[in-house]
């Protein structure tokens, strides 16, 4: 089992195209007016991105950033450009998926943007655990994102069968992509993070057997002699990597997996218990309801209510 795998699937880390700009001359636009995450590719040409609190970053043809949710932030030709009017005119493109076109002729720049949001029944992220800017520069990740990139161009230029899905399937590419190409440069930021596993093996490996078994009668004893190595190694290294204890992580990671099969299936919470290890209703009720403020007879009700989802069966 692939933890990072694991975590993007059940955190429900979801990847939608969202502004896709082309501009010359003198231009700027905000775009921070999205919900969740929000990735811009330089596709072509190059553009400053001027975030709050930050000195103003040049970004180059095949140049990625990702942002986190809710940082003000925005693009233009200049530092000095201010947006204006033209984020009012290019609302109905913005809104409709058209390219928006700013500036004047001719098109020096072409910027593609996707956004992601997390399940918020999910307390495991991988995108709330990175900085608020991750800047992978053409140098770093031209290799990775060239493909991707490039195939986004043409299905958007010429649309087909199933082209929402080879859409969606690509917007989350390049996710992945990003976070393979910022963690091979960036191991010292990690650290204390969960993303801090993938540079510590035992760790790494000690979630791998979590995430393969959520129910295994899993304490630091048991997962040290797992993985062949000494119980004091794995209880020192395992928060000094993800800024967690193992027992910690694992109580968080279940009552994640029990979340979401409350809110999303039929499932009775006796089921639920023993599916992520817990022998009896009550253990579980009561941990559940110190990790969620809920028992979990009240939390499915209000799930269902926030959400307005339907239970599926079998999940």
């Amino acid at each position: 089992m692939d933890p990072l795998t694991d975590v993007l699937s059940v955190s429900g880390v979801r990847g939608t195209l969202g502004t896709r700009i082309e501009a010359g001359g003198s231009w700027a636009m905000l775009l921070d007016d999205r919900p969740g995450a929000a990735l811009h590719a330089i596709t072509s040409g190059s553009a400053w991105l001027t975030v709050v609190g930050r000195e103003p970053r040049e970004l180059a043809t095949g140049d990625v950033v990702l942002l986190s949710a809710g940082t003000r932030h925005s693009l233009g030709d200049s530092p000095e450009t201010k947006a204006g009017a033209c984020d009012l005119v290019a609302a109905p493109e913005r809104a409709t998926g058209e390219v928006v076109r700013l500036g004047s002729p001719p098109v020096r720049t072409r910027i593609v943007t996707m956004h992601y949001d997390c399940d918020p029944a999910v307390r495991t992220r991988v995108l709330g655990r990175l900085p608020d800017l991750v800047h992978v520069g053409a140098d770093t990740g031209a290799a990775c994102f060239d493909d991707a990139v490039r195939m986004l161009g043409r299905e958007l230029a010429a649309p087909g069968i199933a082209t929402t899905a080879v859409l969606n399937s690509l917007v989350d590419i390049m996710l992945i992509q990003l976070l393979r190409a910022w963690l091979a440069t960036r191991p010292a930021e990690q650290r204390g993070t969960w993303l801090g596993m993938l540079g510590d093996p035992i760790v790494r490996r000690a979630l791998e057997l979590i995430h393969r078994n959520p129910a295994g009668p899993w304490t630091t004893t048991t997962l040290a002699a797992a993985i062949a190595a000494s119980r004091a190694t794995l209880a020192r290294r395992f928060p000094a990597a993800i800024g967690q204890s193992p027992a910690a992580y694992l109580t968080q990671w279940r009552m994640d997996l029990a979340a979401v099969r409350l809110r999303d299936t039929d499932d009775s919470v006796e089921d639920i218990a023993a599916a992520v290890g817990y022998g009896s209703v009550p253990a579980f009720s009561r941990a559940f309801t110190r990790a969620r403020g809920r028992a979990p007879g009240r939390y499915r009700v209000h799930a269902r209510a926030s959400a307005q989802v339907s239970p599926r069966r079998g999940s």
